[in-house]
């Protein structure tokens, strides 16, 4: 991994397309992106987005991302919490690592909430909070282009 914010060969960050497994030049970090983690016990919510495990301190972070309803970002922090406790109690105990969850809710039209800069704290490198609210709002607007094509397609064709 390379650069401040993780990109390997992209001019920008969202370029990036991880591998389901990232392993730092010396082992010393390994990334876990949507993987399903196999635990002795059956744990439903095992998949969390991302998975940072700092194999020389010990510690491990379940990172999952959503992009929520403005009102409802503090609500969706807690769920997230909750929904991954059972794995993080799992994974400290197979792994013998201090882990923790780390929600990142972002409104759609780039909200964050009061602990939002809190979380991503916990992250290592460079972070840019308007760099992830610009890219919550953009997403959106793509997402409405896309759709209001598609309806004025379907209109015109329907005729």
């Amino acid at each position: 991994m390379q650069g401040n914010r993780g990109t390997i060969g992209q001019k920008h960050w969202y370029e990036h397309v991880p591998k389901s497994v990232e392993t730092s030049q010396g082992g010393k970090v390994t990334i876990l992106w949507n993987q399903q983690i196999q635990t002795d016990r059956t744990i439903p919510n095992n998949k969390p987005d991302i998975i940072i495990c700092d194999n020389e301190k010990g510690t491990c972070m379940l990172i999952d991302v959503t992009i929520s309803g403005d009102r409802k970002m503090v609500k969706k922090e807690a769920e997230k919490i909750l929904k991954y406790k059972d794995l993080t109690i799992e994974i400290q105990r197979m792994w013998n690592v201090k882990t923790k969850e780390i929600p990142i809710i972002i409104g759609a039209t780039g909200t964050i909430s009061k602990s939002f800069r809190k979380y991503v704290s916990n992250i290592p490198g460079k972070r840019e909070v308007k760099e992830l609210q610009k890219t919550a709002i953009l997403g959106n607007a793509h997402i409405h282009d896309v759709f209001s094509r598609y309806v004025v397609d379907l209109f015109l064709n329907g005729l």
